[in-house]
């Protein structure tokens, strides 16, 4: 009499339940790396807006504009990042130093996409100081 009849099958079975969970944990892996990848790609888009919101506005004062001009735009969105609204604010103040007034623009953009209870929800907020 044979005693090993039966453990080949019980071998099997515990192969194909290891594979099974390593397939299982594989899938789950890629989604997950999936999700990340598509977290990084809002969120570069999500600064590439700000950053044009900010060239906008530095644009705008540059060209003689002031922070009302710039304060005036509700909301902006660009070509190739729909879906993405950019909020701009600008405060200035004067200061006087030895014969010159200087002004110091201070340039804010907030660029967001979806909605904030999403899951695809991202925001990006950039900031720049300009001295006139």
């Amino acid at each position: 009499m044979n005693k090993q009849d039966g453990f080949s099958i019980v071998m099997a079975i515990f192969i194909l339940v290891v594979l099974g969970l390593l397939g299982g944990y594989m899938l789950r892996f890629a989604g997950v790396q999936l999700g990340t990848f598509n977290a990084a790609l809002l969120g570069a888009r999500a600064y590439q807006a700000a950053h044009a919101g900010i060239e906008w506005g530095v644009a705008r004062i540059d060209n003689g504009g002031a922070c009302a001009d710039i304060a005036a735009q509700t909301a902006m969105s660009f070509s190739g990042l729909e879906g993405f609204s950019v909020r701009m604010s600008c405060t200035s103040q004067n200061f006087s130093e030895a014969d010159q007034t200087l002004t110091i623009y201070r340039i804010n953009a907030l660029s967001q996409f979806g909605a904030y209870s999403g899951s695809d929800y991202v925001a990006r907020q950039l900031e720049v100081t300009l001295v006139k």
